[in-house]
């Protein structure tokens, strides 16, 4: 109860006016030096205002801050595949809005299980060669959520997790109050220590990545299931830059190399190679159900819209029978690579789609990324701390089938100019 209190009467109070409090923290100082620091330090994000063309990407429209419009082509996108507009997910969406309305209507605890999320969690189960999948609103949220609520499954459970996963996956390993270790970046040896180090009786889980997104290297999933099964062992991949890109139906990285079934949660994404939104876990059935009965995080969000489940489910299928998209993203991959390369620009290629160019300073990042914006129409944002170590900041492109050989060569010839013009080394960084 605020305000101060008077008698009016025998047993009475009265509220009388109230007095602001005084306070010497000036809030609106406190976020101006926030935010100057990443202006100081020059990795303050700006955000541009872009407009997708169906049909038309990557190439899209730019609203300058003046209003003005510029064409531009997009090459940091995670729409790897194109899918975002193709026809099938297109048609599958406008059906569904047509049929269902806009919005589920509630967590999938309430009204917002339906047929469409029902199969496209069939779709992902069958496509990871498992016995049920859950979804969730992004990849992120799934990570997090599983991840926190894993030791409540497991009473001591021991999380060992890779130094360099994703934030999502981070973030649910603090949340959960559990033990956890982290080993050096894919150092199978280390991860041995660290479990051997501990209770034999403990429950564990070896938390990882099939590709990183920052340097796009590969985690060694075989010596890592192996290491589980000597351990007794839990396993937990994250799958988000594969699926749909890799294996003969796109089951990422796991099924090209046949270990999906050494795996027990595989985690993915729909907004990346599938085109749309979402995210989602692939394990037993019993493990889908106690998360799904168990996780913050699934029990009060509110579910996908069915449109997007059903735009999911119908690129999730499609993209099982279309390995040549595959075959020809890869191949516009090597092919950029090899032509930076072939400039002398330092180049991390660990034989992954993914292309970073180092730039190694944070201001000279985003000079780049600004000047290829204004002068060429090229859009790739800079990536920089906390994202990836102070001293890697990089430009980081991800060509895809949509991309022609029109838009390759002209950014080619535009980081070739302005690597020149920016004076910056071409001495290659080894792979």
């Amino acid at each position: 109860m605020q305000g101060n209190m008077s008698k009016t009467g025998p047993g009475k109070l009265a509220l009388g006016p109230t007095r602001p409090m005084e306070t010497s923290v000036d809030y609106t100082a406190k976020l101006d030096d926030a935010i100057q620091k990443l202006h100081d330090e020059g990795r303050y994000r700006t955000f541009i205002d872009i407009e997708r063309r169906n049909g038309n990407f990557p190439h899209a429209v730019w609203t300058r801050p003046d209003g003005s419009e510029q064409d531009i082509t997009v090459w940091c996108g995670n729409d790897y595949l194109g899918m975002g507009q193709h026809p099938v997910v297109l048609e599958a969406m406008h059906e569904a809005i047509k049929s269902t309305g806009a919005g589920s209507g509630g967590t999938r605890n309430i009204s917002g299980t339906t047929v469409y999320h029902k199969k496209l969690e069939a779709e992902l189960a069958d496509l990871h060669g498992k016995e049920a999948s859950l979804l969730f609103t992004s990849a992120y949220i799934a990570n997090d959520a599983t991840l926190s609520t894993l030791p409540k499954l497991f009473p001591g459970l021991i999380i060992y997790s890779d130094a360099l996963n994703h934030a999502s996956m981070i973030e649910g390993v603090r949340r959960n109050g559990g033990a956890k270790r982290i080993f050096r970046h894919n150092d199978v040896a280390h991860l041995r220590e660290l479990l051997e180090a501990d209770d034999p009786a403990a429950p564990k889980l070896i938390a990882f990545e099939s590709i990183y997104s920052m340097d796009g290297d590969f985690g060694p999933i075989e010596e890592i299931c192996d290491l589980a099964d000597e351990f007794g062992a839990l396993t937990y991949i994250d799958e988000v830059h594969a699926v749909g890109m890799y294996g003969p139906r796109g089951g990422g990285v796991t099924e090209r190399d046949r270990l999906a079934h050494r795996i027990d949660i595989i985690n993915g994404t729909l907004a990346k190679a599938y085109g749309v939104m979402g995210g989602y876990i692939a394990a037993s059935e019993k493990m889908c159900d106690a998360i799904r009965s168990y996780a913050p995080g699934f029990i009060f969000t509110t579910s996908l819209p069915p449109a997007v489940a059903a735009g999911a489910a119908a690129s999730v299928a499609y993209l099982k029978t279309a390995p040549e998209l595959r075959e020809r993203h890869q191949t516009q991959a090597s092919i950029l690579k090899l032509r930076l390369k072939g400039m002398g620009l330092p180049i991390i290629d660990h034989g992954s789609h993914i292309v970073p160019v180092i730039v190694g300073n944070p201001v000279h990042t985003k000079k780049l990324s600004d000047m290829l914006l204004e002068s060429f129409g090229i859009y790739v944002q800079p990536i920089n701390f906390p994202t990836v170590p102070r001293g890697t900041e990089r430009l980081r492109f991800t060509p895809s089938p949509v991309h022609g050989p029109d838009e390759m060569n002209r950014l080619v010839q535009a980081m070739d100019e302005l690597w020149s013009h920016c004076a910056l080394n071409r001495a290659e960084l080894a792979g």
